[in-house]
This record gives C-alpha cells, structure tokens and sequence, in this order.
C-alpha cells in the first residue's frame, strides 16, 4: 500500500495544456490509468464516487473516457451493491469520516465486495482518518492504493473553475450574519480552491481586495473582510502543500486575484449581449442543457431532443463569445457555404429540376452520415439564434439594453429610466427589476425610504423585488454605501452631477464595433492592471511577498504589447471571431484544438469570486488569455445567469425562501 499525494508530473511534459485538459488528464491517467499497474490483472474495473466527485468526474470527462480506461461500472457508494468478488474498484471519493466507514465496510471481512481497492481521496485527508484505516488488518492487504488526489472542484469550463458553494450569498452576506457557518461556507471553499494549486503545481502570489476603511470611525463589518479571510485560509493550506506534497513549487509561478461580488454588482444583472449568455439568459435552460423538437421520422408528432451546449460542439465554441448579432450573421454563412460544397446537399438541390443518377445517389449516400450530423448541428444553432432574435424583437429588448448600457456610462440618468418605465409598462417585471437594480447600484441613494418604495410603484413591481434591489446595499458594505454618501466613492463620480457613469468607454477598442456591446465587468480592468503590474497594493495587498526572481508577467511578450498575431479587424471583435475553418467543423478533437492558443504562454493568472461570477465575466477571461498571452483562469463559488443571481439577492433577507427551488 501507498500513501502519498497523486503524481501529476505527467501533466507539465510536451506541449502546453490548458486548466481542463490537466484537470482531465489527472482524473483519466493519474487515477483510472494507474489502477491497471502492479499486481492488478483484471481488465475491468469499478468505479465507486460520491455525491460531489460524481460531479467533480462529470464535469471534466465523458463516459466514454471512463470506459476507455477500463471501468466498465460506475456505483454510488452510498447505494447498496452487488458484490463482484473478482473485479477491482477505484473509489474516488472525499475524505470525510462516512465515505471511510462505508469504504471499510466494503472491504474488511471475509467477503469483500471487490478483489482489490484503489482508493483516492479528492483533498487532504486527516491522520485520524489514516489510522481508522490502518486498523483492520484484512482491509490493508486489499488495498492497492491509498492517495490524495486533491482534486475537488469542477472545471465547468476550460477557463473556469467553481466550489459549488451556492449559497456563498446568502451565507457570507446574508442580514443576520451566522459566523458559524460562514466559516464553514470560507474553509469548504478556501479547500477547494487549493486543490486547483495542488493539480496545476502552481505556488500563486496571493492578492486579495482589502477590507475598505474609511477612517477610524468606520466599523469594519465581516462583509468586508471576506476575502481577507479567504486568502488567510488558501495560504495556510498552500504553505502545508509545499511541505508534503512532492515537486510542489516552492516559489510563485502564477498570481491568483481574490474578490467578492461587491467589485461588480452591476455585471450579474445587466444584459450580456453574447449568443452564450443570451442562450442561458432567455431560454430558461437547465445548466448547459437545450430541449428542441424535431420531425418524427414516421411522421408522426414531432418529438423533444435534448442537446448540451458544451465545448465538443465546433460551432458552440466558435460563437459562444459572439456578439449574438454577428453570430446570427456567421450562422447564415456557415450554412450557404454549407450547402454549397457539400455533396449530398449540392445533389439533393440539384435534383429539382430532373432525376437522379445512379453514381448521383451512390454519391449522396456516401456524403450522407456526414451530411446528416452537419445540417442537425448547424440547424440546431440557426434555430436557437432565430429564437433568441425572436424574444430581442418582441420583448424591445434593444431599446431597453441601450437604456442600460447608457446608465452604466453616464449618458443617461433617473428622468430616463421613468421615462422608460412609464412608456414602457408592458416590459416584463424581470427586466424592468434588472433595470432597478442597475440604477440601484449606480444611484443608491435614490432608493432611500420613500424615494426607493415610488419607484417601485411606477414599476408595478411587487414587495419581493423590492427586496432584491434593497440587497444590494449588502453587497456593497457599510464603508462602500458611505463613501457613495460622501462623494469619494472608487467610481469618481461627482455627487452633484445628474448623470454618474459607473465605467469608463474605452476609445478604440474593438468591441464597440456592435451595438450594445460596450459594456465591461469590472475584473478585466483588474485583470489588465494586475498584468502591467498597476494593481494598488493599498486596495489589493499581498498575502506573500513575492520572491526576488517572481515577475508576474507574460514571459513571450512585454505586457505593454499585444502580440500581432492577435491583432483584430475593426469589423470583427476577438471575442467574435472565428476560430474555427469556414465550415466550422474540424475532425480534432475540442481539448487539442484548444491547446493551439497556448503554445508560448506567461504566467497563469487565477481570479476568484466569492459570491457567484457570471459569463461576461468568464469571456473576458478568454479574451485577455488571448490579449495579454497567459491563461487567465475565473474561479468562483458559482456560475449564475440573472435570474439565479436576483434569486439568491432576494435571499440575503428572506430567510422563508429556499436554494433548493431554484433550479440550477
């Protein structure tokens, strides 16, 4: 038996692969691969999780990964098994004191349920729990492996990591502050994340956003101290991964960013212009999953197919980013130019006009598997495009994003927004909200007592979204809410100006290239800062000081350039350009084609956000990997679209609702 954390060595030879390629690969080679050396001969095995590695496995591999590496079974271990005395069992499962009782179980006696057990744990496992282990004497010749894998987060895409701490809002921001389980909601996650450190053998810089203090009189509140708190509890358990974790980096090789919500309240809420954020945002989507009906082949009624919007799909990864008005365009040309040079589609059009051939139908039906998979995929997409056109068109949703975007810059204000609401009063009672919620975080004090309860009213908004828009102020801290008061808020509006902007236009970038697409979240300014190394210390201090020989800086280019290859066209933004060939099909598989953009990277740069991220968020972290030519990677407690996010707001206060309605 061994007892040691999993070699990931294996992951850092050859060629640069990104955050989920080494996720994958430490899960499929590291774990399942290993199982089939020593003493093992049997060539299927078992494979035993729990509740959260289930999803921690199905977020990074495939079933048909899993079978390819010779698991022919997959069990949950807290339901009750057949024994198959002749076969191994992997068990990837957490090291709690119930996943090690129901392991022993398994295993000990004189009828085990397996042949042999391979056991790893997702993160650090406490001594206690080795020697429970240790103890019985029939279960130590049957195992086969005892290892930390320290892999516990879900790589939901391959920039973006979460905890799957949902209720992080309401836990960490929540009006009554319950410090016990705070604590407990900031240690789940500090553990987590670390593991991120552990599978990439990355030692990070830690910088944190500093508890604001205006003066001494300023009480700091344990809202403000989140990340503080955060970036203690990384640290602590980094600096034990140096120490027992074998070739872990004893100095920085990468920069990890540590913020909250309050940086952003305006990004979860605004309307994200992006055909995958306009996807999540307006079709009532479950995750990544997509319900469409086609034509019954008999000819029946038509029938229901679920598809998953995910990265294996060319055309998917290709105009995700996408402002949905140039995705909907390249749509059009993918499937003219489609049609035009495929053979089944080209004879199938040309046969209008007379009959087919012999050698005409031999070629159709040769081109036809093809053909056939092509069309349903590009199909799929123009149809979902047409459908997210069809609810812009007939909810004004473009009148309704310019009044956003141009609150969010200044160059509208409060008389805007009434008018809007008083000529508009068949906007939906969600996006009128959203709008609210924008104004709220730009004039905060417009929503005090009366003032806030007559908006309301002209919105026809009902007392639970009042909630919603009066959460805010939580988000935002007591120390933030009094410098907006004061004038000397971080925006650098003026309090006696009409109009405030809460972002600067940025003259010449390329994203203004669409309308309605100006918008930014607030961490790619971060992001860019931290890169040129113009990050205030005072604002973001350092949990470590860095070495002498730690740059934190692209190390193929000087950050002040962007590489020529990534230069864009006026008309075309990075984030919607193709990236794929005109058809956008490729026989590569999506992790090899993914890894083409990381040949000569910098420094990888982590940037986590306790209290949810959002998917602007996620795409400016692959525009700036692109820009600035190092991986920058978005880590978060969750993912939320707009309604998740209102929802959990609402909670902060509203302590008779529960998570476990939203449907996630």
């Amino acid at each position: 038996m061994s007892f040691s954390d999993s070699d990931s060595s294996s992951a850092y030879g050859g060629d640069y692969r990104n955050f989920k390629q080494i996720s994958r690969e430490r899960l499929l080679h590291e774990m399942l691969r290993s199982a089939k050396t020593g003493d093992s001969k049997s060539s299927w095995k078992v494979l035993i999780m729990d509740k959260l590695t289930v999803k921690i496995m199905s977020c990074s591999c495939k079933m048909a990964d899993i079978t390819q590496e010779g698991v022919s079974l997959v069990e949950d271990i807290y339901r009750r098994r057949q024994p198959l005395p002749s076969m191994d069992a992997i068990y990837f499962i957490q090291p709690t004191k119930e996943n090690v009782i129901m392991f022993l179980s398994d295993m000990a006696g004189k009828s085990p349920l397996y042949k042999k057990a391979f056991v790893f744990f997702s993160s650090s496992i406490s001594r206690e729990l080795v020697s429970h282990i240790k103890k019985d004497s029939s279960v130590l010749t049957r195992i086969g492996a005892l290892r930390e894998m320290n892999l516990e987060y879900f790589a939901i895409d391959s920039q973006g990591f979460i905890t799957d701490n949902e209720r992080a809002l309401e836990e960490l921001f929540g009006d009554e502050e319950d410090s016990h389980k705070g604590d407990a909601c900031l240690n789940v996650m500090a553990s987590r994340i670390a593991t991120v450190f552990a599978s990439l053998r990355e030692y990070p810089l830690v910088r944190f956003r500093a508890a604001r203090s205006l003066d001494v009189t300023t009480m700091t509140t344990s809202r403000d101290l989140i990340p503080t708190k955060l970036a203690a509890r990384i640290w602590d358990t980094l600096t034990q991964y140096k120490q027992k974790i074998e070739n872990f980096p004893q100095t920085e090789t990468c920069e990890l960013l540590i913020l909250d919500r309050s940086i952003d309240q305006i990004a979860p809420v605004i309307h994200e212009w992006t055909y995958d954020a306009m996807c999540h945002d307006l079709l009532n989507m479950e995750g990544n999953k997509y319900v469409h009906e086609v034509p019954s082949k008999a000819g029946g009624p038509a029938e229901k197919k679920e598809v998953l919007l995910e990265e294996h799909d060319p055309v998917w990864l290709e105009l995700r980013h996408a402002h949905i008005a140039f995705a909907s365009e390249r749509l059009h040309e993918k499937m003219t130019n489609f049609v035009s040079k495929n053979k089944a589609a080209k004879i199938q059009h040309g046969s209008r006009d007379g009959e087919l051939s012999t050698r005409d139908l031999q070629q159709m039906v040769q081109a036809l598997p093809q053909y056939s998979e092509q069309i349903d995929k590009l199909s799929l997409h123009v149809e979902i495009a047409g459908k997210i056109n069809r609810i812009i068109r007939e909810s004004g949703l473009r009148e309704l994003g310019q009044l956003e975007q141009d609150l969010v810059f200044g160059d509208a204000g409060m008389k805007d927004v009434i008018k809007f609401l008083t000529m508009k009063e068949d906007a939906t009672r969600e996006n009128k909200l959203r709008l609210l919620m924008i104004l709220a975080a730009i004039y905060p004090e417009k929503f005090e007592g009366e003032k806030g309860l007559n908006i309301m009213k002209l919105a026809r908004l009902p007392q639970d979204d009042m909630n919603a828009v009066n959460n805010m102020r939580l988000l935002a801290g007591a120390s933030d809410t009094k410098k907006r008061s004061t004038g000397a808020f971080s925006l650098k509006f003026d309090i006696h100006k009409k109009k405030r902007a809460a972002r600067k236009d940025r003259t010449g970038e390329e994203e203004t290239t669409w309308q309605l697409s100006r918008f930014y979240p607030m961490i790619e300014e971060l992001i860019d800062k931290l890169n040129k190394g113009e990050l205030s210390k005072d604002e973001y201090p350092c949990m470590n000081d860095p070495s002498p020989t730690f740059h934190g800086t692209s190390q193929s280019t000087p950050v002040h350039q962007v590489p020529a290859h990534s230069m864009r066209s006026r008309r075309t933004p990075t984030w919607a350009r193709p990236r794929n060939s005109d058809d956008g099909y490729s026989s590569d598989s999506i992790l090899r084609h993914a890894s083409s953009d990381f040949k000569k990277m910098g420094q990888r740069i982590f940037v986590f956000i306790v209290g949810g991220a959002t998917r602007s968020e996620l795409r400016v972290c692959h525009k700036l990997t692109s820009k600035l030519q190092r991986e920058v990677i978005l880590g978060s407690s969750s993912l939320d679209d707009p309604p998740q996010f209102i929802t959990k707001l609402k909670l902060l206060t509203a302590h008779e609702l529960s998570l476990d309605d939203l449907q996630i």
